[in-house]
């Protein structure tokens, strides 16, 4: 990872949309400070498309389409996008499963979360699982006492064992059925709403995170960056982002913000 400062004024004046992860990315220590969120907000007016991409429920993302400064919202690990048109006053909802098997899913993935927790000591179904309709969120830090690694490995190796595609965000593991990410639907969501090509507009493109399951992500976008925190994760992440903040979470965002401001 090369330090941000080598993400080149020409690269970072090109750059015409940012899509960030939220947990210990956008927010510090479980919270978005207002400079993370006026970030968001700077980088909107100044003509950039922001998208959130999370592991987030589908609750928090209805929520933030409408609320937050963003232009849209990819929301567990790619299940779904969600676009608020503040002109006509309407959210569109396009998801990678149809209802009736998001239905029939619930039913698995609940009973799957159950046996997780009953076998591994200290772990804890994520308390915004009301809130999810595709996946199962194991906590293994953010309400329970923070477990190792290892403990981190059991929980994937269950969810794996049990048909589900599991990745490791900074606070819980996802499990799903199906082989979609944050990558596809990122893809989708450029080809539907904006009529843009990811491989075209690769370069115009800067992604931030700080977690596993942004790897996909790490991966494809040239201009990836990682908070200052992604370092935790040395060893345990397919990929590193190709630049890295001095500052870790919400103030790395920020750090990031702040240098392609400057390009414009």
């Amino acid at each position: 990872m090369l330090p941000l400062a080598e993400f080149t004024l020409q690269s970072r004046r090109g750059i015409h949309s940012v899509l960030c992860d939220i947990d210990d990315t956008l927010t510090t220590d479980g919270l978005l400070t207002a400079a993370a969120y006026a970030a968001m907000e700077s980088l909107q007016s100044a003509g950039l498309r922001v998208i959130p991409v999370t592991g987030r429920p589908a609750g928090w993302c209805d929520h933030i389409a409408r609320m937050w400064p963003v232009d849209a919202v990819v929301g567990e690990n790619g299940a779904f996008y969600f676009r608020y048109d503040r002109s006509v006053r309407k959210i569109q909802r396009c998801y990678a499963d149809d209802a009736g098997l998001r239905a029939a899913n619930r039913q698995h993935l609940a009973a799957i979360g159950e046996r997780i927790v009953a076998t591994v000591p200290g772990t804890a179904i994520a308390a915004d699982q009301h809130y999810r309709e595709t996946d199962i969120a194991i906590d293994f830090c953010e309400d329970v006492p923070r477990l190792p690694a290892n403990t981190v490995a059991r929980i994937v190796t269950l969810m794996q064992d049990s048909g589900l595609t599991a990745k490791v965000s900074s606070i819980h593991v996802n499990g799903w059925f199906g082989r979609y990410d944050k990558l596809g639907m990122t893809r989708k969501l450029f080809a539907d709403c904006f009529g843009s090509d990811l491989d075209q507009d690769n370069e115009k493109i800067a992604f931030i995170g700080d977690s596993p399951n942004d790897a996909p992500l790490f991966g494809f976008f040239r201009n990836s960056v990682g908070v200052a925190n992604v370092r935790v994760f040395t060893g345990a992440i397919d990929v590193s982002p190709a630049y890295v903040t001095q500052s870790v979470s919400g103030a790395g965002f920020c750090e990031f913000a702040a240098a392609l401001l400057a390009a414009r």
